[in-house]
């Protein structure tokens, strides 16, 4: 893998994973437009370790009330917020063991990605303009984590996008548009961690099989590090006075497109 082309993943990735439209579809989008192979599953899987620690960085006052809050007085804000988290993560972590072989091999058509690209945009628009948006953080209750950890699970499949399917969810549920993002935030972070941890030792051994160096791995995680900091900060800020109408707009034209790309032969659905 050549240099620029990991930073530019490493780009779309740390862009992409915290806005509502899909890192995962945009990851293999960018090499099928430009005629170059799949990064795959697992190299997709580790530079989000690079987001991870955006996320951390970006919230370690959260997180560190959190671990106090664990030891000390479980039953505080912090304390709930932190057993949400672990039990909303439940979820996935199921779906991701029973469903991996899908996940990573037919999911990641660009069919699917289309599909799941305009419908979840038509989700989160309902979402969007239905939910109360009347509810914070301190309002949430197990239920309510688990439905979006139910959520966060669906964006296993490529162009569904984990903060536009727990966004979308939270909304229903009645949150308002920065605490819902907020929440996804968080709730991202023990998912993203163990997919990249998991996902490291076929990373190593594909990039090795292919007689490649691990710089552009390296590379690409640290790139997606800057650019989903950016990305955290400028949505959060967006959220609060903003809907998602430019997002489900964005994410239907970009299906539709990419049908269109398809259909036309100038991209293959599953190179």
């Amino acid at each position: 893998m050549t240099t620029w082309f990991a930073i530019l993943l490493g780009v779309v990735q740390g862009a992409t994973e915290f806005l509502p439209i899909s890192s995962t579809a945009h990851l293999r989008i960018a090499p099928a437009i430009l005629g170059l192979a799949d990064p795959g599953a697992a190299f997709t899987a580790v530079i989000q370790l690079g987001t991870l620690a955006a996320v951390i960085l970006y919230f370690r006052r959260d997180l560190v009330a959190m671990f106090r809050a664990v030891v000390s007085d479980r039953r505080s804000r912090h304390g709930r917020l932190a057993l949400f988290i672990v039990a909303g993560t439940v979820p996935i972590g199921v779906a991701g063991i029973a469903l991996k072989h899908v996940v990573t091999g037919e999911a990641r058509s660009l069919h699917v990605v289309a599909t799941a690209l305009i419908l979840v945009a038509v989700v989160m628009w309902i979402a969007d303009r239905g939910g109360r948006q009347e509810r914070g953080l301190d309002s949430l209750r197990l239920a309510d984590a688990l439905l979006i950890g139910v959520a966060q699970a669906c964006a296993l499949v490529p162009g569904v996008s984990r903060s536009g399917s727990t966004l979308a969810a939270a909304l229903f549920l009645g949150l308002r548009r920065d605490d819902a993002a907020r929440f996804s935030f968080l709730l991202s972070i023990p998912a993203i961690g163990a997919a990249g941890v998991f996902e490291l030792p076929f990373a190593v051994r594909e990039l090795s099989a292919q007689g490649g160096s691990l710089m552009p791995l390296l590379l690409a995680t640290i790139v997606s590090g800057v650019a989903g900091y950016v990305s955290i900060a400028w949505l959060l800020r967006f959220l609060r006075t903003r809907s998602l109408g430019v997002f489900v707009v964005y994410r239907v034209l970009l299906g539709m497109i990419l049908f269109g790309l398809v259909l036309g032969g100038v991209v293959s659905a599953s190179d």
